[in-house]
């Protein structure tokens, strides 16, 4: 008989710290969570995490709850692989906090970004102070120089930003050949510096003379000398994406080089992801309490967008192992389930959550889920039956 499949999602009841060593290093190629936010807020369970024995009640809070972290990031980035990163939700109580410790653990070296994320597009009107409209999401390689998560996507290209047209039909843009960052010149980069031989009437270029050519050089708009970005093979390779234009430049017309930057290339055109990313393109906390409602009902109170997920999952391949050592509501085993239909893919998830009580008279209590763990268990359930995947469901000695 052929072998079971392996379930898309795995759920773990128990501590994380409990959890993790049992997992073996190396194993994980994304771990993306969202632990508690030490907001004081206990709809489901408790979010503050206080020292009363410290003399400042904000000090012991933030103290208590980096101490309560830290060896949970630190087991994290022993089972991420090598070529892995760790994406970590968090909002302002402890957003400067956590990446002074994920500097601390991960290496300054491996950070590679801090995603501004637009979760609550009305901003919060109750409180003081400014309408907050939005959370952060830290991201670190496990080692940055092996990092295989590729920050650029399909879904960000605007063809209008591709306004031209070839006679078969393509649209393009211009792009400057030489390259316009001043950190790159004849002294950084003097390889790149050489001339080229462009005819600026039929638009010809090559790296050889040719008749009706003139030579040219890269320079600055200040006349300054700069390079190219490109290589003489890599120009000898791709002669046709190349145009010798006249332009307006500060001292008058001359010819300049240009790449002809085409909409459609082969693979499929990627754009890098901005650090910004807005409710309309990835979801709100809104949409994210409707997608867990349609499930289990009003069961948990700041859910993540599986949107949110599903973008982190696209930077990477999509035979990834995906840990979640917060589960939460279960988002991440949803997101992995809904990408895995949608392109094919054979991405697993573990979630792991704590058997702590939701709180007494909580929606979560009153629709009969007693722990938080119940609440990941439900989701990751309903998930398995409608979208598929399957679900297998561990839980440490003495969880139950």
């Amino acid at each position: 008989m052929p072998a079971e499949p392996t379930p898309w999602n795995t759920f773990i009841a128990g501590d994380n710290l409990d959890v993790l060593p049992r997992l073996a290093p190396g194993s994980v190629d994304l771990v993306y969570t969202d632990p508690p936010y030490n907001t004081g807020n206990d709809f489901a369970y408790a979010d503050r995490f206080r020292d009363d024995s410290h003399a400042d009640p904000y000090a012991g809070r933030h103290a208590a709850w980096t101490a309560m972290m830290r060896p949970r990031l630190e087991a994290v980035r022993e089972v991420l692989a090598p070529h892995g990163a760790v994406f970590v939700s968090i909002d302002d109580n402890e957003a400067a906090h956590l990446r002074l410790l994920m500097d601390e653990v991960f290496g300054e070296a491996n950070f590679l970004a801090q995603i501004v994320v637009n979760l609550n597009p009305k901003g919060r009107q109750l409180g003081r102070g400014f309408a907050t409209s939005h959370e952060y999401v830290l991201a670190y390689a496990r080692h940055l120089p092996t990092c295989a998560v590729d920050g650029s996507t399909t879904e960000s290209v605007d063809e209008a930003d591709f306004p031209l047209t070839s006679p078969d039909g393509r649209r393009f843009r211009y792009l400057p050949l030489r390259n316009t960052n001043k950190k790159f010149n004849p002294l950084t980069a003097p390889t790149l510096h050489f001339a080229l031989h462009g005819d600026p009437v039929t638009g010809r270029v090559a790296t050889a003379e040719f008749p009706g050519s003139q030579a040219l050089t890269p320079v600055f708009g200040d006349g300054r000398p700069a390079v190219w970005r490109w290589s003489r093979p890599r120009v000898d390779e791709r002669p046709d994406d190349l145009e010798c234009r006249v332009i307006r430049g500060r001292t008058g017309e001359r010819a300049d080089i240009f790449q002809r930057d085409w909409l459609h290339r082969e693979g499929g055109r990627r754009k890098k992801l901005r650090t910004i990313w807005l409710a309309e393109e990835i979801g709100s906390t809104d949409t994210a309490v409707a997608e867990l409602k349609a499930l289990l009902g009003h069961v948990f109170e700041s859910p993540k967008p599986t949107g949110l997920v599903r973008r982190i999952l696209a930077t990477l391949p999509d035979d990834v192992v995906v840990l979640d050592p917060f589960a939460g509501s279960g988002t991440t085993g949803h997101a992995v389930a809904l990408a895995n239909v949608a392109d094919g893919g054979s991405r697993r998830c573990i979630s792991i959550n704590s058997t702590e009580p939701t709180r007494e008279g909580s929606n979560a209590r009153l629709a009969g889920l007693a722990t938080v763990a119940d609440i990941t268990r439900a989701r990751l359930a309903a998930v398995a039956e409608q979208v598929g995947g399957g679900l297998d469901v561990l839980e440490t000695p003495g969880t139950r």
